[in-house]
């Protein structure tokens, strides 16, 4: 493998690939914020309502099922970029970190939106 190729998976040379540099960097920083608001907002929950409430047991049933679900989703994406780079094509890091974290950011922040307006 040549240094210019190994090079250019790891450096952006456009405005486009900087502009998705960024992207993945305010992703990051949103998963962070609605994740720490959504932990914050279940405990909240948690220490206010009765835990066998069925409310209580809908939340906590529906939290686990949709980490089952994000984690499965990132593992596909994951091993998709895997097999891409076993075959011989890949993608640059910004590309395949946005597609890992977007299972998991978009879950965060609805879960976020939806236990915030539940007051």
């Amino acid at each position: 493998m040549s240094k210019s190729s190994h090079t250019h998976a790891l450096t952006a040379f456009s405005p486009a690939a900087f502009f998705d540099i960024w992207k993945v960097g305010v992703m990051s920083f949103e998963l962070w914020t609605t994740s720490l608001a959504t932990i914050a907002m279940r405990n909240q929950l948690w220490y206010t309502q009765a835990p066998h409430s069925a409310k209580m047991i809908k939340e906590n049933q529906r939290m686990v099922t949709e980490k089952l679900e994000a984690g499965m989703e990132v593992g596909m994406a994951l091993q998709k970029a895997m097999f891409n780079m076993a075959a011989g094509s890949y993608a640059p890091w910004w590309v395949t970190g946005r597609s890992a974290l977007l299972p998991l950011h978009r879950r965060t922040t609805a879960n976020s939106r939806r236990l915030s307006r539940r007051r």
